[in-house]
């Protein structure tokens, strides 16, 4: 610690030695003595609160009595705003600070930066100024806690190889993930060479590659577990390279550790369950996916044998082979609607020519010439119709129905009926 050195002019007054200070060298001599010891430095108080004052400033000003005896105290903003409650006038607290000499004013007083309620006990108000100062530093911070690997491969162990919490925490890893290495650091997790066993440990694993280390013991009283509230191992613990799981005591303990760890569990044994997944969850899991994915490669190929069915049939029908196929059953189709057609078209024109052949066995003169009619021709040929037409004796032929008689023209009488 710093120390100054006061000179001292002295002076002889009657025969005697004489030390004259000034005020200054007073007032900082007695400021150093104060600083110096290492009691006043580092002190906690308890006392009724009296002429309490905060002032615009935030900085809080009140006297710490008990009967007749006062002691001033002072909070500064810094403090005052991190305390859970500020005491009011006539509370019992325990206050933690220093002992200071105020050269402005001439006072000693007491510089705090934790107030608690009396009662509280001095472990507990040594744990919760540990954690405030802690946490202004930001060792508390949720942002930079790492979240817990899901399949750990190699899990590293701080606790003491002989107690319970060991056996615990062996018991759940082979119970739930038996596929993990076990690294164990062995540690006193109790009495005044803990916290720096506790520490050598956790170092001796940074060494080792991890997935996770989980720190425990099992429970027992605040002196019991006052190692993991110690500000070494609670700095170590942060330190770590990997996650920390903490499971020191039982449910209803907490100590500093669990603060600055990535997870606090409530047991030994539950910070191993919390380290590791369940293995039976995940053959349930495994299976359930193998059945999912089964299903839907029978869905997949249901829907691509589907598909290449309909691709088929599309092909078939864009297939030359298939179209020479259609076009050959059209082909068919329209020959015989030819045929069809034709043989309709043939019978109809036998129905119309029968029609005709008799229409025309109607008009034949031969049939005519049957009924006993003959047609007259002249020598030329051709029919004659008037018989003014024919000479004298002219040579005339007569067409009969079996056959034709020449003969020739009697003009004398032309009148016959």
């Amino acid at each position: 610690m710093f120390t100054r050195t006061l000179v001292i002019p002295t002076r002889r007054h009657h025969g005697i030695h004489m030390h004259i200070f000034s005020v200054s060298d007073l007032a900082g001599y007695i400021g150093e003595v104060l600083d110096a010891d290492p009691i006043l430095s580092d002190v906690w108080v308890e006392g009724e609160v009296s002429n309490w004052s905060r002032a615009a400033s935030g900085h809080c000003y009140w006297t710490l009595r008990e009967g007749d005896v006062q002691l001033q105290a002072v909070c500064w903003r810094q403090q005052a705003v991190r305390q859970p409650r500020l005491p009011v006038n006539g509370d019992q607290v325990l206050v933690h600070g220093r002992v200071a000499f105020w050269p402005g004013s001439g006072k000693l007083q007491l510089y705090v930066d934790l107030i608690r309620p009396a009662g509280i006990g001095i472990l507990h108000a040594q744990i919760e100024a540990l954690k405030q100062r802690l946490e202004a530093e930001g060792l508390f911070d949720p942002g930079r806690k790492r979240s817990i690997p899901a399949l750990p491969r190699r899990i590293g162990i701080v606790t003491s190889p002989t107690g319970a919490a060991l056996r615990d925490i062996l018991s759940v890893l082979r119970a739930r993930w038996p596929l993990c290495e076990v690294v164990l650091a062995p540690a006193i997790v109790q009495g005044e060479q803990a916290p720096e066993s506790i520490v050598e440990a956790l170092y001796n694993l940074y060494g080792v590659e991890l997935d996770v280390i989980i720190v425990a013991r099992g429970g027992g009283s605040i002196e019991d577990l006052w190692a993991f509230n110690d500000e070494v191992v609670v700095r170590a613990v942060f330190a770590s390279p990997v996650p920390v799981i903490t499971g020191v005591g039982h449910e209803t303990d907490t100590t500093v550790v669990d603060y600055v760890a990535d997870l606090r569990a409530p047991t030994p044994s539950v910070a191993a369950a919390y380290a590791t997944p369940n293995i039976s969850e995940l053959q349930n899991e495994l299976h359930g996916l193998v059945s999912a994915l089964r299903g839907a490669m029978v869905q997949r190929l249901e829907a691509a044998q589907a598909e290449l069915a309909h691709t088929q049939r599309h092909l078939q029908r864009l297939s030359p082979h298939a179209r020479l196929q259609r076009n050959r059953e059209l082909l068919m189709q329209t020959g015989e609607r030819l045929q069809r057609n034709a043989k309709t078209m043939f019978t109809m024109q036998q129905l119309k020519l029968q029609h005709l052949r008799q229409q025309l066995e109607t008009l034949n003169p031969r049939a005519t010439l049957a009924r006993g009619y003959a047609i007259v021709r002249g020598a030329d040929g051709s029919v004659v119709l008037d018989p003014s037409v024919v000479g004298a004796d002219e040579a005339l032929l007569l067409e009969l129905r079996d056959g034709v008689l020449r003969a020739r023209a009697d003009v004398s009488n032309t009148n016959l009926p």
